[in-house]
């Protein structure tokens, strides 16, 4: 018997698991390679700028295998770049089970990957990279560099890892492993029968209906306004950073970030670190 898990961590609310595409490409292979370590299947993933969702074919026990390996393998990229350390250990993570016959794995894998257009970020959710939005009903088999063809170095320094994956698996031009090479794109396919069905549980997940009633969500992706307070920080207090910044200057640097990229608090939050009581004190006083 299968079992399906859709699996959620909890959204960070005052820092990001990605700061730049470079991140974005790391996690992408680590994906992978912790799905591969694990030996799991996965049908659907996304991620979001501070949080990530997959679903999953296997036992519960390879599923937390799989979370907890993806999450120490990127937590450990993260404090290399960044100097952060245990970003991801108290970061929770929430599994549901699914059946494959009422409509819920179809559902969970709707919700998946609509996350990108809730998030206003795409239209739709083939538009976004970070994940499996494009796998399904493309028309269009699976291209890109062979990773067998790479030498054993070279797929160490593209992995960023000494797991040695499928040679049959795809590299895009952006140096990651592509989704189609590891997501059953047939099965998948056979579960939703045509791209019209795919298309009616999209609309009608309830990332789409989020949307549909007008819940305000920013446009501006988060790493874009991560890079423009960077910007801001030097620009207008000569400053290397926000850690640099007195509490009256991190007050105007929101202001300056939500008026210009209409950013609501939980999102200047996000991309600054700063925790939201403090956040929302600091504006207050302007």
């Amino acid at each position: 018997m299968k079992h399906y898990f859709l699996i959620t961590t909890d959204h960070l609310v005052d820092r990001l698991w990605f700061r730049d595409e470079e991140d974005f490409k790391v996690a992408m292979n680590y994906v992978a390679v912790a799905a591969f370590v694990s030996g799991i299947l996965v049908l659907a993933f996304i991620l979001m700028s501070n949080h990530v969702h997959f679903v999953v074919c296997c036992s519960r026990e390879k599923a937390e295998r799989f979370i907890h390996k993806f999450k120490r393998l990127y937590a450990a990229y993260y404090q290399r770049k960044y100097g952060v350390c245990e970003l991801l250990r108290r970061n929770g993570v929430d599994f549901k089970e699914l059946n494959d016959d009422d409509e819920s794995l179809e559902r969970a894998v709707a919700y998946v990957l609509m996350n990108c257009v809730a998030a206003n970020i795409c239209l739709e959710p083939s538009g976004y990279p970070w994940g499996s939005g494009n796998v399904l009903f493309n028309g269009h088999p699976a291209t890109g560099q062979l990773l067998g063809s790479l030498s054993a170095r070279a797929q160490i320094r593209l992995l960023k890892s000494n797991v040695k994956l499928p040679p049959k698996y795809r590299i895009c031009p952006e140096n990651y492993v592509l989704p189609a090479s590891y997501i059953p794109v047939q099965g998948l396919e056979a579960l939703f029968r045509t791209p019209k069905r795919l298309g009616y549980f999209l609309r009608t997940s309830s990332k789409a209906r989020a949307r549909l009633e007008g819940t305000p969500l920013p446009s501006f992706r988060d790493q874009l306004i991560h890079a423009a307070s960077e910007d801001l920080c030097h620009t207008l207090f000569r400053a290397a950073g926000i850690h640099e910044l007195q509490a009256q200057q991190k007050a105007e640097l929101l202001r300056q970030l939500g008026r210009r990229f209409s950013a609501d608090l939980n999102q200047l939050c996000r991309v600054t670190g700063i925790p939201y009581a403090e956040a929302a004190k600091m504006l207050d006083s302007l």
